[in-house]
């Protein structure tokens, strides 16, 4: 480690700034860089056929149908962008979320129809039910009817999870947040000879304001309460790091934060003691509240959204998970971001 700075044996006469005088030379001196090949893409993919339907609450971004998905994927291919994430919305939805680990929902379809489109992308999909549940929640209901039943979800994510490697996912991603998710997903995924497909656990991921437009996308806001009692209390810094060693344990090959923004603490904690990607999700509120400040002028949405991504980068995050993700990687690839 270097040794402490000190400060009053220093000529301070001499400034950093020559090393910012110019933009080659900021370039040459700058210590963190974004990569299009770590960004990830999030993609609604829903039910049906010929969609291509915008979305009011998420600016520039559409729910696509299995089958115009495709050309969305070949896009993100071309700009660079790493891989995506995607999330379903089924033709119907019970109180189990049985269209969540349907072969032929929403999900797996798109994940074959992408993995036919391209071949440079990474595709994740996120296991969860709350997109499949009537209720809402993330897992099944007990007798009460109130709260998420955590062992009997773990068999239903687990399901979910082998639907989406045999359909082409590299990666699941559970963020159902039920205790013992990862070593559920791991074991069903390598009973089933998935023992190839990497797990990415949102280990920290906080009950948060942020995921409004999100719930608007997907239909997946509860009917009734919320989802505090089992998504981590935003005040908690040592349970985050919990969390990802417990994830870790029961062999996570990747951990994340979610959201990002708010979170950048949580970020560097966790990136300073694991040795796996850590990724972080800039969740659909943080995109939104960006676009909402531009569109009434009190920021350039272009610099405001790589500043943003800096930062996150900057925190520790190797994967970041952003609905800038097609914006960024363009400005990367024709140099407007530098």
């Amino acid at each position: 480690m270097p040794g402490r700075v000190e400060w009053a044996a220093m000529d301070l006469t001499e400034r950093p700034r020559r090393l910012r005088r110019t933009a080659a030379l900021r370039r040459l001196a700058r210590e963190t860089r974004l990569d299009a090949a770590g960004l990830v893409a999030p993609l609604f993919v829903q039910a049906g056929s010929g969609i291509r339907t915008s979305i009011d609450a998420l600016p520039g971004h559409r729910r696509w149908s299995p089958d115009t998905v495709g050309e969305e994927a070949e896009r993100l291919q071309a700009l660079g962008v790493g891989a995506l994430i995607l999330f379903g919305i089924p033709e119907s939805k019970d109180a189990t979320g049985t269209s969540g680990w349907d072969p032929e929902g929403p999900v797996p379809q798109g994940l074959r129809r992408i993995r036919e489109a391209t071949s440079d992308l990474v595709l994740m999909a996120d296991v969860c039910l709350c997109e499949y549940t009537n209720h809402g929640h993330c897992g099944v209901l007990d007798s009460s009817g109130r709260d998420v039943d955590n062992d009997p979800t773990l068999t239903l994510l687990g399901r979910e999870a082998v639907v989406y490697a045999d359909a082409g996912a590299d990666i699941v991603a559970p963020s159902a947040m039920m205790d013992g998710q990862v070593a559920a997903l791991r074991e069903a995924l390598d009973t089933e000879g998935f023992q190839h497909t990497a797990i990415l656990a949102y280990s920290a991921k906080s009950a948060s304001a942020f995921y409004g437009p999100f719930r608007d996308a997907a239909g997946s806001t509860p009917g009734e309460g919320d989802r505090r009692g089992y998504q981590m209390d935003a005040a908690n810094r040592r349970e985050a790091l919990r969390e990802a060693a417990l994830d870790l344990a029961e062999g996570a090959d990747a951990v994340m934060v979610k959201p990002a923004g708010p979170y950048l603490d949580l970020i560097r904690d966790i990136a300073d003691v694991v040795d796996v990607p850590v990724a972080a999700y800039q969740v659909s509120g943080e995109y939104a509240m960006l676009h909402a400040a531009a569109n009434a002028g009190a920021l350039d949405l272009d610099a405001a959204a790589y500043e943003s991504l800096l930062g996150i980068r900057r925190a520790g995050a190797r994967w970041i998970l952003t609905y800038f993700a097609d914006r960024a990687a363009e400005a990367l690839q024709t140099g407007r971001w530098e």
